[in-house]
């Protein structure tokens, strides 16, 4: 009775269901459609790192924006919005990490002085 009225139906359906054939398609593309993807995931990364810091994911949340909602709209952006949102990214104020760079600053000097190109550390 069970295999009658349940199973027998499941298998149908499930066997119909798997038999659904989709049509492949495949072409080659041209050299300036494969730049440009590489091109626009290039893009796509910088956004992404420069979303990703801390200083803009702050400055996000403070006008209200979700930082892993602006995540997820960049893959939605059109190449022009994603360029012009570079374009304005990379004009923003650098500065990431203020320690960082003096961080760094002091390593230079330091590797000056041990090397002999300077002699600050003994005036001070």
């Amino acid at each position: 009775m069970f295999r009658k009225f349940v199973a027998t139906p499941l298998l149908v359906g499930a066997l119909s269901l798997s038999m659904v054939v989709q049509p492949a398609s495949a072409a080659v593309i041209n050299t300036r459609d494969a730049l440009s993807a590489e091109a626009r995931a290039a893009t796509e990364d910088s956004v992404r790192s420069t979303l990703a810091r801390d200083d803009v994911r702050q400055a996000m949340e403070r006008l209200g924006v979700d930082p892993l909602d602006a995540q997820a709209r960049v893959a939605s952006l059109s190449d022009a919005e994603l360029m012009r949102m570079q374009g304005e990214l990379d004009r923003l104020p650098a500065g990431g990490d203020a320690i960082a760079v003096i961080g760094v600053v002091f390593l230079v000097l330091l590797i000056l002085e041990l090397v002999g190109v300077t002699n600050i550390f003994n005036r001070v």
